[in-house]
């Protein structure tokens, strides 16, 4: 009996799968920023292999030393050298950990708390609801990145300070979103006949309710991973992020203000790397909502 059940079990989550995959697969541009998001950890993961030279090591004998492909470049140099010779590749490649970083705990943070918070405020109601949702209508009505500026001032520079500060913005749109799929959920049969059935508050909010709410926080949470990086390389870029030697990309475009004319790749690759990757997760982000959401799925 066991055994049909699991391999019941397993053929509807392969029928998931394969349904979820039909409908993201749909879009060419939520594929090729899926593989680009996998190139990306890939180079994550590996950097200490892959980068040619250390990220923070200075080398005064090749000072802002322009690509390989230009007149004056090095080969020992691919993509250049910023002011104090340290090698850009080296330093996009190492930069990738702190982006991928920022994103995960930003969104794990910002997921975990939006999630307890909205949960037991549409579950339980009252006057709980109103002071939670009075204090997240607060917080959304600073603009996200003047609030975590506040915040990183009053902690302190540094990256861990930004998480923390950037997390802190994103919380109530998760808030408001979990709120309102539980107020929903809450009216559905099954979360009536498990009240009925004797489920306790604490199964029927996180078992019963809450994989059913799930979807919309999954394309929510991949979207703000975007913005959550974009955020830290513009508290990085104000000086209130990463701190140097750090190899941040927003840190980098920060040192390489002064050298715009001058040394045009020290801003342009660590400025491409963000938008590239911003742009393959919003990318995969619609494909997961077209995926997710039965309103988008064509037939």
């Amino acid at each position: 009996m066991s055994t049909t059940t699991d391999v019941a079990s397993a053929s509807a989550t392969r029928r998931a799968f394969d349904e979820f995959w039909h409908y993201f697969s749909e879009s060419r541009e939520a594929v090729a920023g899926m593989v680009f998001m996998i190139f990306i950890i890939l180079v994550a993961i590996l950097a200490p292999v892959i980068a040619p030279h250390s990220p923070i090591e200075t080398n005064t004998d090749f000072l802002r030393k322009p690509p390989a492909w230009q007149d004056g470049g090095s080969m020992q140099f691919l993509l250049g050298t910023d002011a104090v010779g340290r090698d850009i590749l080296s330093r996009l490649i190492h930069g990738s950990r702190y982006s991928l970083l920022v994103g995960c705990i930003v969104i794990f943070l910002s997921l975990t708390f939006g999630i307890l918070l909205g949960v037991t405020a549409g579950y339980f109601r009252g006057f709980y609801e109103t002071a939670v949702m009075r204090v997240m209508d607060v917080i959304l009505s600073v603009p996200s990145l003047l609030m975590a500026l506040v915040l990183v001032a009053i902690l302190g520079p540094g990256l861990e300070n930004a998480m923390i500060a950037i997390a802190v913005t994103y919380t109530p749109h998760f808030v408001r979103l979990s709120r309102a799929q539980v107020i929903s959920e809450a009216k559905r049969d099954y979360v009536m006949a498990s009240r009925i059935a004797g489920a306790g508050r604490f199964r029927l909010m996180a078992i019963t309710i809450l994989p059913n709410c799930m979807s919309p926080l999954i394309v929510q949470s991949t979207l703000s991973f975007s913005t959550a990086i974009l955020d830290a390389a513009a508290l990085g870029f104000l000086g209130m992020g990463a701190q140097p030697p750090t190899p941040e990309w927003g840190t980098m475009l920060a040192e390489a203000r002064e050298f715009i004319t001058s040394a045009w790749w020290m801003v342009t690759f660590p400025g491409l790397a963000i938008l590239i990757t911003v742009l393959a997760i919003n990318l995969m982000g619609d494909g997961l909502r077209d995926a997710l959401d039965p309103k988008m799925k064509r037939s």
